[in-house]
């Protein structure tokens, strides 16, 4: 029903006033309490029993939110209510309208805004876990993470969830990072490409989308969490920078600040980068919100601010307007410090009226607004249905990627005697990310099912219609929190006498079994990788970061015992980020990488093995060479690459953008149709025409790399600027046209604007950043040109069948 607590003569519930109109009208309604309550969330049910699940948050010492004064004062944003613990979501979304009523009920009754995690889908008990960001990167496909935002945002709508903290924008700079498994690629285009293609998706439902993290946050020292952040603004302006340029074009509402502090500058207290460049060089109007207690950490971590009222003073300067996950500095501390003169309260009405703003595009204050959200009068109330697992198989098989295929290894044949074995081949959560439910909240809650049907590697390899004659060992633990525990369980031992040597007998005693099998078998399928989770519970994820990047645990020793056997070896990876693998590659029958591809990765994945799909997938981030633990991509200029003058190779073993097939497209070369002339103010076309002339359909990339030979400053040597793919059937030709802004290839000069100069480029065109099919050559011509925010930020791409 209809909330209707006021009359309709006020401007600030009709809903055909404008927005800002309403708010006008709104705000000199409000007590000074009233206009604080609605910059902070309340987060209910947030205690030690359900896990740290962002960092220092057992140690924050949180004053616990009066529900009295809740209803007094009212409340920006409910956090997390079907995110935090186990919830059925019916129960959930009951819950939440019951709460909201009593909000709506209340004084002047303004509705909370809900918000949820959304990564990997939404971050909720029974929910379908999508695939990895890193597979959003391996898919190459724009549309289909159109269609996977959009989905996410029809599901969070039916709960009446309003905002989801996703994409996460950060492009990868150093793969020891733990959470490289929630990015895109190392490439600013592909990350911006993706990341603007899931806003899209998700904005179109009416659901929030939230660009994270706002800015500079990979590029932490040495890949460590948290580190502080030492890059020019040459790199901020070139690679951090254009993922959220490109996505805020796609319609993102909301903006996430980095935990980081850059150059010595905490992000949640510069004012340079939230509101002069954010909505001053933007023109960004949505609201800013605090990733979860980076104001307080002003206070506790960066030591910028003495106080928790000095906190949020500069917070609130800089131009965050909502605090999350909880009351904090916006709460108490922030009223003493207004009352005291500290702050302006022109700074509170400031973000207030942009937090107003939106709800009042939410709907949310409108008169006929109504508290029950769809689900409740749903006959299937499911969250994780056909058509959403379906889509997740689709994202799974697109993202799978081929690494190595030697003498036909794959597919394998029906039938065949398989030695399926590794720690990660049956698990039925191995591939999913570290913010998906089950690994995120549902490990804190042992005795509650997975909500969700998801097989593993191993029984989609039992199940599948090839008829293989399988047998399993596990092999290895991954060392982990978890396996700690599980072996003292078994073993009767107290939790806090853990015994090292019962480990490593373990894994001796495994390791010799699979051995076993794998000398009996025809084929040995070894499924390793990581175990994702949250501060030091994984292998991969958030606060699970890595000093260097050999596989985890004994995986390494146990691949080296599996192929001292002489049976071919298939090495299936589900993995948060690549690893180390030169030293076995030359010796493995072939190399298949999923990135944690979730809950039908495995079936995903037993698709591509057998043959009934072709991989389709490339690399997102490239897997190093030995020894190579620096932080290295494909983005380097001439002197960061293989040089005479270092003893250290960054040359990755496979690079960005590789990926084989069973069944590759044949390449036309490229061509440049109307001239090698490029107006510094136009655009060029280029024409690849790609054939399949097998039996079965395949599917290509053509990436179009940038070479400028001479610029204002060093500039990388190629850099992605088109990659559309092109899908083939059997005995097609297909050309793809692709039409290249100039300003595609801008850069920030010397005067640190960013600019098109004139001249001579080359465009790199191939199947990856290494496989280059054609050198062409373009001459820019025309004035040198100015760029900003406006400008063109992809090429313009058709296909001629035939």
């Amino acid at each position: 029903m209809a909330i209707e607590n006021t009359t309709v003569t006020d401007l600030w519930r009709d809903a055909t006033a404008p927005a800002a109109d309403r708010v006008r009208d709104l705000i000199p309604r409000m007590s000074v309490r009233q206009k604080v309550a609605q910059l902070y969330g309340v987060w209910v049910g947030a205690d030690a029993t359900s896990g740290q699940v962002a960092p220092f948050q057992h140690s924050s010492e949180l004053p616990a939110a009066d529900w009295s004064d809740v209803l007094r004062d009212g409340v920006g944003q409910l956090t997390r209510p079907f995110g935090t613990v186990p919830v059925d979501p019916v129960a959930g979304a009951r819950a939440v309208a019951n709460t909201q009523r009593d909000l709506a009920g209340a004084d002047l009754g303004i509705p909370a805004l809900v918000h949820e995690e959304c990564l990997t889908g939404l971050g909720a008990w029974q929910a379908t876990v999508y695939p990895s960001p890193l597979c959003w990167g391996a898919s190459f496909d724009p549309e289909l993470i159109r269609q996977v935002g959009e989905r996410i945002g029809l599901t969070m709508r039916r709960l009446g969830v309003h905002q989801g903290l996703a994409p996460v924008l950060d492009v990868v700079r150093d793969l020891r990072w733990g959470r490289v498994e929630e990015l895109i690629a190392e490439d600013p285009y592909l990350v911006g490409t993706l990341g603007a293609a899931y806003v899209q998706g998700l904005e179109s439902t009416g659901i929030v989308a939230t660009l994270k993290h706002f800015a500079g946050y990979s590029a932490s020292r040495a890949g460590r969490n948290l580190a502080p952040v030492s890059i020019g603004p040459r790199e901020m302006a070139d690679v951090i920078l254009p993922p959220f340029e490109m996505a805020l074009r796609a319609g993102a509402r909301s903006v996430m600040n980095s935990y980081s502090d850059n150059d010595g500058m905490p992000v949640a207290a510069d004012s340079a980068l939230l509101t002069d460049r954010l909505r001053g060089a933007y023109g960004f109007t949505g609201t800013v919100v605090s990733d979860y207690f980076a104001v307080v950490f002003l206070h506790r971590l960066h030591r910028t601010a003495g106080s928790k009222g000095h906190a949020a003073a500069q917070a609130l300067a800089a131009g965050i307007d909502v605090e999350l996950p909880t009351v904090d500095c916006f709460g108490a501390p922030l009223i003493a410090a207004l009352e005291a003169g500290e702050v302006d309260i022109a700074l509170v009405d400031r973000a207030l009226e942009r937090v107003l703003v939106q709800k009042c595009e939410l709907g949310l204050l409108d008169a006929d607004w109504s508290p029950e959200p769809p689900i409740l009068s749903e006959t299937d109330p499911r969250l994780d249905d056909e058509e959403s697992r379906a889509l997740a198989r689709r994202l799974a098989r697109r993202a799978i990627v081929l690494l190595r295929n030697e003498n036909g290894a794959l597919p394998l044949a029906p039938g065949k005697r398989l030695a399926v074995v590794g720690p990660r081949a049956h698990v039925a959560d191995a591939a999913f990310g570290c913010y998906s439910f089950p690994r995120h909240i549902g490990v804190h809650h042992p005795d509650i099912a997975l909500g969700i049907e998801a097989r593993t590697v191993l029984e989609a390899l039992q199940a599948d219609p090839a008829g293989y004659q399988i047998t399993y060992a596990q092999g290895c633990p991954v060392p982990d929190a978890e396996s700690s525990v599980r072996l003292r369980a078994e073993r009767g031992t107290p939790t806090n006498a853990m015994d090292d040597e019962a480990l490593r007998v373990l894994g001796d005693q495994q390791i010799a079994e699979a051995v076993a099998a794998a000398r009996e078998a025809e084929v040995c399928v070894a499924v390793l990788g990581d175990v994702s989770g949250l501060f030091g519970n994984g292998t991969s994820g958030e606060g699970c970061d890595a000093s260097d990047l050999r596989l985890p645990g004994r995986q390494g020793e146990l691949l080296e015992a599996l192929l001292a056997t002489g049976t071919p070896v298939v090495l299936v990876l589900l993995v948060g980020r690549p690893y180390e693998l030169s030293r076995y590659a030359d010796r493995l029958a072939a190399v298949v990488c999923g990135f944690l591809p979730g809950e039908e990765g495995a079936n995903a994945l037993a698709d591509v093995l057998s043959g009934r799909v072709d991989p389709a997938g490339r690399l997102p981030v490239g897997f190093p060479a030995e020894g190579a633990n620096q932080p290295s991509t494909y983005l380097s200029a001439t002197l960061g690459l293989r040089s005479d003058v270092s003893t250290v190779d960054p040359t990755p073993l496979y690079p960005f953008g590789h990926g084989l097939s069973y069944n590759p497209a044949v390449w036309t070369d490229p061509v440049l149709p109307q001239g090698q002339t490029w107006p510094t103010d136009g655009t060029l076309r280029l024409a690849v025409t790609l054939h399949n002339d097998g039996t079965s359909p395949t599917s290509e990339v053509v990436q179009v790399y940038l070479h400028d030979p001479q610029a204002e400053v060093a500039r990388p040597v190629q850099q992605l600027i088109a990659a559309p793919r092109v899908d083939l059937e059997p005995g097609t030709t297909r050309t793809v046209v692709i039409d290249l802004p100039a300003d595609t290839t801008s850069y920030t000069g010397r005067a640190g604007r960013r600019i098109v100069e004139p001249g001579e480029v080359e465009l790199w065109v191939g199947a990856s950043s290494r496989d280059i099919r054609a050198r062409l050559t373009a001459r820019l011509a025309g004035p040198p040109r100015e760029v900003g925010f406006d400008r063109a930020f992809k090429p313009q791409v058709g296909v001629i069948e035939g």
